[in-house]
């Protein structure tokens, strides 16, 4: 893992895409985030995209005008097809070398007074006039907990004395999903029907989850896998991921509590889960590392998980916000209200972690199969990225600014997330925002 910055981080570059340029955008050249796209209403086929200020570059039209004419990486019939292919897929399996020389014929296309301007203008969309897709197939789904802050929280609900499992800090502990029902933002879902045990009864009954809730996460896009049997070091995990998203875990909170154990959650947790459009590579974010550490008091990462690199740099200092929006809030055309704001350089463990350990038993990972982090709270109570946290199991109800309350959500509530990296005198690396909204049951 190592990190360097070069010309395509440069803070006093510019694009001849004029809103690129504006401090507040989320996309501005230093970014060049991927993803798929197509125009609203229509029947063409999703195509790689990417973001460049309000608009959208198509990548199969750019190569097809000879854009990136002169870098080898990018020539010959492998990059042609991953351009011109209806997902990330191809574009993820070929490696981190192309993926940097990608960005760099990018970037410098896009650049004021580039020559290729003239020919690139046809290339771009507005994103208001986009339609955006899951950016690539997915073939596998793993969720991990990698928030101490959050299962700390969360344990105190359920063993006051014992919050963390024995496991917690020697292990990034995670679960295999279903990738079937990830969605992109936009995304509407049903409230899900299941078994659920009332505190006073002796059975369980059968309906609609009552402590519906989100879940602040990060997202982690595997770009070259590794074969059945190998295992990835973590000094080279960062190599083989393709970038990062906004990821949001729904979770029916009184579902998960009855099926739980022993095999973790199942119902509770397969209906829905929602990422952002857009995949952030982990180039783009280079000059917002941060130093990774590890209380000197808590047990440290085994060998298989510990590098003096990661410790130097192995974290991220990427701002997440959560905002809601009730349906009477969207009815009456007030926007969406901000329930936290965390970071996630408060994981406790890292990206290169999560993908070391996953395949440290020999398992194989594939392009486009996604991680998630875990609910992403910090060490403060409005840094909690659930609802479970922030009212207290339930116990303390949030009262909006209109005067609406919530315990966990109801039916017609959005959820947002937003994530960007921002410091003084660098450009903000933004994430755009994935939004979800909670459907009543079905009947």
């Amino acid at each position: 893992m190592t990190i360097q910055l070069n010309e395509t981080h440069d803070v006093n570059l510019r694009s001849w895409v004029a809103l690129a340029n504006q401090p507040e955008s989320d996309f501005p050249i230093q970014n060049l985030p991927f993803g798929m796209f197509r125009r609203t209403g229509s029947h063409q086929t999703f195509r790689i995209g990417v973001a460049i200020g309000d608009q959208v570059l198509d990548l199969a039209a750019a190569h097809a005008v000879h854009a990136f004419a002169g870098y080898t990486e990018l020539q010959g019939g492998e990059f042609t097809a991953a351009a011109n292919a209806t997902g990330l897929n191809g574009l993820m399996a070929l490696g981190a070398p192309v993926w940097s020389a990608l960005r760099l014929a990018l970037s410098r296309v896009l650049r004021e007074g580039a020559s290729q301007q003239g020919m690139l203008q046809a290339c771009l969309l507005p994103q208001s006039a986009a339609e955006f897709t899951v950016p690539a197939h997915i073939g596998d789904y793993t969720d991990f907990y990698t928030s101490v802050h959050h299962a700390t929280a969360v344990g105190k609900l359920f063993r006051p004395d014992n919050p963390l499992l024995p496991n917690y800090k020697w292990i990034p502990i995670g679960y295999h999903g279903r990738a079937s029902s990830v969605g992109v933002s936009g995304q509407t879902f049903r409230r899900p029907l299941g078994q659920t045990k009332p505190p006073a009864a002796d059975n369980p009954v059968f309906g609609p989850a009552k402590r519906m809730d989100y879940e602040l996460e990060v997202g982690i896009f595997i770009g070259r896998g590794n074969p059945l049997g190998d295992s990835i070091p973590v000094q080279n995990a960062e190599s083989h991921v393709f970038g990062l998203c906004l990821l949001n875990d729904w979770s029916a909170r009184d579902l998960q509590a009855w099926e739980y154990q022993p095999l973790g959650p199942f119902l509770a947790k397969n209906f829905a889960t929602t990422i952002s459009p857009w995949i952030v590579t982990l180039e783009a974010l280079a000059p917002y590392r941060l130093a990774w550490t590890r209380n000197a008091a808590d047990p440290q990462p085994m060998t298989y998980l510990d590098d003096a690199q990661l410790r130097a740099s192995g974290a991220f200092d990427i701002q997440l916000e959560v905002l809601l929006q009730t349906a009477k809030m969207r009815g009456e055309g007030v926007p969406a209200q901000r329930l936290s704001l965390s970071n996630f350089c408060h994981s406790y463990w890292t990206v290169s972690q999560l993908v070391a350990h996953h395949t440290v038993n020999g398992c194989n990972l594939n392009p486009g199969d996604l991680l998630g982090s875990g609910t992403q709270s910090g060490p403060a109570p409005e840094e909690a990225g659930s609802l479970l946290e922030l009212t207290e199991g339930g116990k303390k109800p949030l009262t909006l600014q209109n005067g609406e309350q919530r315990t966990f959500m109801e039916d017609g509530d959005t959820v947002i997330l937003r994530g960007w990296a921002q410091r003084a005198g660098l450009p903000r690396i933004g994430f755009g925002e994935v939004a979800g909204t909670l459907l009543p049951a079905r009947t």
